[in-house]
């Protein structure tokens, strides 16, 4: 049996930053939900109001034999934009930050992916992501799950989940799942 570790991140909708995830060799399950606000068990409408004090997030669980950590973050900084405010596209609000929720000892790693990149001038406005203690998590409804594999034809995920899926599969092309 392999060891699995736990990443828990947020950039922006959920959807997105699991479709994108979910693609990679290592990555055993991702689900999409919520962390960070002050109510217990929200549901989506609840979080969407900006009110509950939540992000949309991923828990992902991978094999840290197959992928990093670090490399987990350097693909989650591909796949949104960490220089925006609560925000990402269309999707506005404290629900949508961009945010890394750590678990024992990753503190240190994503403040050193950061200020690589932050070294690296890899984006032109400076990286707005918050470290955070990752804290309870609360599994999305169930039709959240899987979401751009089971409706990629909807329009948002046309428009909004396609390209960022494309733009890791190009830039991590050897680090996509084979079909088999």
């Amino acid at each position: 049996m392999s060891q699995t570790e736990t990443a828990v991140l947020g950039g922006g909708c959920f959807w997105c930053v699991e479709a994108a995830l979910q693609q990679l060799t290592g990555v055993l399950t991702v689900e999409s939900g919520y962390m960070g606000g002050e109510v217990d068990n929200p549901s989506y409408e609840q979080v969407c109001s900006g009110k509950t004090g939540h992000a949309e997030v991923v828990r992902v669980e991978y094999d840290p034999t197959l992928i990093t950590y670090r490399e987990l973050l350097e693909v989650f900084f591909t796949a949104h934009d960490p220089t925006t405010l609560n925000r990402q596209g269309n999707d506005v609000g404290t629900q949508y930050r961009s945010v890394i929720f750590v678990l024992n000892g990753q503190r240190e790693v994503a403040e050193q992916v950061i200020a690589e990149l932050t070294a690296e001038k890899v984006f032109d406005a400076p990286i707005v992501t918050t470290i955070e203690p990752a804290r309870t998590f609360w599994k999305a409804e169930g039709y959240h799950q899987n979401y751009f594999a089971n409706n990629s034809h909807q329009p948002y995920c046309l428009f909004a989940v396609a390209p960022k899926v494309a733009k890791v599969r190009a830039r991590y092309v050897d680090r996509i799942k084979r079909a088999g």
